[in-house]
């Protein structure tokens, strides 16, 4: 009997806003790389572009395939996108895992708000997830993974992000309803991995411990720290294998035990 293994040898992994090599994204595919994943990297800013071809390089040297797309994922075309120039690198017809990952924290109390930044946040965290599954799903053979990266911020109800916690909370549920319309349908399953606080750009300048972070800093029952991008890369790895065939429509915490 062949030994029990996390292996993705041959698989083809989209990981959107990963092109930032500490951020979320880039921990996951990371991952997801270095168990032997083909894995398109995306951002959106002409800023990161030398950050995202680094780290497509330090993909290939742990054992992974690699390639950059630069596209927005807030428009269906840029969606589109991300997905054909996916499939021309990898010269492949299909897409094996899915990770929505990029996304937009901006804080403030619901009254402080300007129309722009409450656009801004649904059209980066529900939108774009959206439009990227209307892109990739029908490339994804029956045994994809599709990974929702939401946010503990869904669920305990942070005074100073509601409008970002409302976003995240949409995806959970998209998450929970894409489990039954595509699990039985097209044999995919669909959770959503969410973090606490991680020491990111978009955490950016905050002291961990003050602020935003301090609550569910509280909250931790794992270690007293922030997690990692590691901490996120791995739970990825654990949700997008063979083993974890029958979990799906599932909420799962990656925050050191903040949410249940």
């Amino acid at each position: 009997m062949p030994a029990d293994t996390l292996s993705l040898e041959g698989k083809i992994a989209i990981v959107t806003g990963s092109g930032r090599e500490n951020g979320i994204g880039a921990g996951i595919a990371l991952a997801l790389a270095r168990n032997g994943c083909a894995v398109t990297i995306n951002y959106v800013s002409d800023s990161v572009t030398e950050r995202a071809k680094a780290l497509a390089e330090k993909l290939r040297a742990v054992g992974g395939r690699a390639t950059v797309v630069q596209t927005t994922v807030v428009t269906p075309e840029g969606a589109q996108l991300l997905v054909d120039e996916t499939l021309k690198a990898f010269n492949t017809d299909h897409i094996d895992i899915l990770v929505n990952n990029a996304g937009v924290g901006i804080t403030g109390a619901t009254l402080e708000h300007k129309p722009e930044t409450i656009n801004q946040i649904f059209d980066v965290n529900v939108k774009g997830p959206i439009y990227v599954a209307q892109a990739a799903v029908p490339h994804m053979p029956p045994g994809g993974r599709i990974i929702n990266i939401t946010s503990t911020a869904s669920k305990v109800g942070m005074h100073d992000m509601p409008v970002y916690g409302a976003s995240k909370a949409a995806v959970d549920s998209l998450t929970y309803s894409w489990a039954k319309e595509w699990g039985r349908s097209k044999g995919l399953t669909v959770n959503s991995l969410a973090p606490g606080p991680v020491m990111t750009d978009i955490v950016g300048t905050m002291k961990f411990g003050e602020g935003v972070t301090k609550e569910q800093r509280e909250m931790t029952r794992a270690a007293d720290r922030p997690g990692t991008i590691e901490d996120v890369g791995d739970a990825v790895l654990l949700i997008v294998s063979e083993k974890s065939r029958w979990i799906t429509g599932q909420y799962i915490g990656v925050s050191g035990g903040v949410t249940n």
